[in-house]
């Protein structure tokens, strides 16, 4: 009786704690991360991402399916190339029968209603790793000639099919011609979801582990953020904003909750965040280990980032939490 009534007592407090609650999650809230390779038939796992799958466009097709399925409304592709049409310029990136192209085109027969964003940048398609042309001589990126590439790369997409372009390069001056680009050439109805405070962050091996990006020199702090600056964020949103970005976006997510907030308060139009690869990783490995409850560390780590100010997540536990909520 006593373990009846203490039941009940804990349903109640619960049911309280919900109806009353500032913050709640909802499949509305995310955008899912998916990659696609080559192939058919191809579901792999990525080592360093437990329960993450890199897969071919036929298994992406039935992904997409059942995502759409539980509410999830907005997917975010991501294409690991061949080693073989990688070089320096970034020209396969706006292959009209490239991997991305034929992925967007692919996603919107299937299921025309789904919301697909596309990365715009070079690292998957660099011989070098890197988000943009390198001058060989210095090691830098080229800013100019990598945007020119970019916007090619922005048109294809949107010929293709896709809802959002978004651009992770972190090149200056990118979202202007993104724009004007994509008006000039009749696609005013394709949106900017921009990385606007993109931090060079540690938390990204397990990404670049599934697309075989990891930078092939150096590193990328000539054009990501340095984590020990706010303002610098707020800064580089504004002018997205200004450009022409309808979205902007945090990425990381959890180291970088005040900058969410800090953005929030300063902009009027959607705040997204990416709760990135190392931060799944890292739930993941301890989960794993029984050090933590997996279900409850999600849970409280997307409502944080939620309650920061963020709009839209993109998270690799979408599914999962959709699957929960459902």
């Amino acid at each position: 009786m006593y373990l009846q009534r203490r039941n009940r007592i804990t349903r109640r407090t619960d049911a309280i704690r919900s109806l009353v609650a500032e913050t709640t999650l909802t499949p509305n809230d995310f955008i899912l991360p998916i990659f696609i390779d080559e192939g058919k038939e191809i579901v792999h796992e990525i080592p360093s991402m437990p329960g993450y799958y890199r897969r071919s466009l036929d298994k992406t097709i039935e992904e997409v399916r059942t995502l759409w399925g539980l509410g999830i409304k907005s997917v975010l592709l991501f294409v690991k190339c061949d080693d073989n049409v990688k070089d320096n310029t970034g020209k396969e990136s706006w292959n009209p029968d490239g991997l991305m192209q034929r992925a967007i085109k692919a996603i919107k027969d299937a299921v025309p209603e789904m919301i697909v964003m596309t990365d715009v940048a070079l690292d998957p398609y660099s011989q070098y790793g890197h988000d943009g042309i390198v001058d060989i001589k210095s090691g830098y990126i080229l800013n100019d000639e990598t945007v020119e590439a970019l916007t090619r790369m922005s048109i294809s997409h949107a010929e293709a099919g896709a809802d959002f372009i978004a651009p992770s390069d972190m090149m200056d001056g990118r979202i202007g011609a993104f724009r004007k680009a994509l008006e000039d050439n009749g696609n005013t109805g394709v949106g900017i979801l921009s990385y606007s405070a993109k931090y060079a962050s540690c938390f990204y091996g397990p990404f670049r582990d599934a697309l075989d990006s990891a930078p092939g020199f150096g590193d990328k702090k000539t054009y990501q953020m340095n984590y020990a600056n706010r303002i610098e964020a707020i800064n580089e949103t504004l002018q997205d904003i200004e450009q022409g970005a309808d979205i902007v976006m945090v990425k990381p997510a959890m180291a970088y909750l005040d900058v969410i907030r800090e953005v929030r308060n300063a902009v009027t139009v959607p705040v997204s965040a990416y709760h990135v690869s190392g931060e799944y990783a890292m739930i993941k490995a301890a989960a794993k280990m029984g050090w933590l409850d997996e279900q409850k560390a999600v849970l409280e780590s997307l409502t944080s980032i939620k309650r920061a100010g963020a709009d839209l997540i993109a998270t690799y536990f979408a599914k999962d939490v959709a699957e929960l909520l459902g």
